[in-house]
């Protein structure tokens, strides 16, 4: 039974959990979480379980924002160890553990990632700016004539830029529950944002007015909610050339022979200018770790080890062959030391 199914049976029963702390037996680490980390996370469960012979964890993708609402449920081995990110913690998010007594929470900053726009190989690859993909893709944009907000007009790319072709804009991404969703607002569609002026100066005066108009996606067919599966968005464009697909740089590079990324303000995406920031849609990658299971379930901190180990993350390691980008040295040694002394984050580290 995936944790999404044994959720809705045990959230009702959080606070008398919670109150009895962790009361079933389990022998094997639970993972849940981003797709986008999923699979840098499958790998180091699968080496953590040969080189120590233990149950290999059992990792569930169940996108960023599931996975944290699973996490943060309660403590207890009906609650999962672990949850993956593909953004960090929001504020709201930690409260929630809080109020439901998960109280020491490690954060491990594993890397980066790119979020690419992707098409079939088949088909020439795109080049766009950030304020292309916000003109596209957001429900309400500014009239052409009169700057007002109008319900967006575009069919396809060419009226969204001249020098696009005249393809109708068909784009497959994640749902709202995915941290790669979360992220690509952000740095993608809100980058585009702000280079329309009189958006930009909005955001000095009405916060809320101005996330409101650059993070709501268009639902009228033009962006189309593919799930949770990144593999699955793939092969839809295999079989859709004239479609593009958002997911994270390490899908991009493992299907190489199948789809090509996006240029994006004149930067393609790829290991060096996600690791330089040339690439300008990118993010950092997370997972955390309940500090009350360790010891309770087994092996909680001999994966933390693996994950942290240089031959893991290091410039030089499996991940990297993965396509997660690497930390630096100095930065990889300073965090993997806080991570293995089981140094909690606070509250304010997490995001408003």
């Amino acid at each position: 039974m995936s944790y999404f199914r044994l959720a809705k049976i045990i959230v009702l029963s959080v606070s008398l959990t919670v109150a009895a702390g962790p009361s079933v037996a389990r022998e094997t680490i639970a993972v849940v979480g981003s797709s986008t980390v999923y699979p840098f996370s499958t790998v180091v469960a699968e080496r953590y379980g040969r080189s120590r012979g233990k149950p290999t964890p059992k990792v569930e993708s169940t996108g960023s924002g599931g996975g944290m609402k699973l996490f943060c449920a309660g403590v207890g081995t009906n609650f999962p160890d672990i949850t993956n990110s593909s953004r960090r913690i929001k504020k709201s998010e930690f409260d929630q553990c809080q109020e439901n007594g998960v109280k020491d929470v490690i954060e491990v900053h594993i890397g980066f990632d790119g979020i690419v726009l992707a098409n079939s190989i088949v088909t020439e690859p795109m080049s766009l700016t950030r304020k292309d993909i916000f003109l596209a893709l957001a429900a309400r944009i500014p009239s052409d004539t009169d700057g007002q907000l109008i319900d967006n007009p575009h069919e396809t790319w060419q009226q969204v830029n001249a020098a696009l072709p005249p393809v109708g804009i068909e784009v497959l991404g994640p749902p709202p529950t995915s941290g790669t969703r979360d992220a690509f607002v952000e740095l993608a569609m809100e980058g585009g944002c702000k280079q329309i002026p009189w958006l930009a100066e909005l955001k000095k005066t009405d916060k809320d007015a101005f996330k409101t108009i650059c993070h709501t996606v268009r639902e009228d067919g033009k962006y189309i909610e593919a799930g949770e599966n990144d593999n699955l968005i793939v092969q839809k464009l295999q079989a859709n050339p004239k479609a593009l697909g958002i997911f994270g740089f390490s899908f991009l590079d493992q299907n190489a022979d199948t789809v090509h990324g996006s240029m994006i303000e004149s930067v393609a995406p790829n290991f060096d200018s996600i690791a330089d920031k040339s690439y300008s849609i990118s993010r950092p990658l997370y997972f955390y770790v309940k500090k009350a299971h360790v010891g309770v379930v087994p092996g909680i901190e001999d994966f933390l080890y693996e994950f942290t180990s240089e031959k893991a993350w290091g410039s030089e390691g499996y991940l990297a062959d993965k396509g997660m980008i690497p930390l630096p040295r100095e930065v990889r040694l300073s965090r993997a030391k806080v991570v293995r002394n089981l140094v909690p984050m606070n509250g304010d580290e997490a995001l408003k």
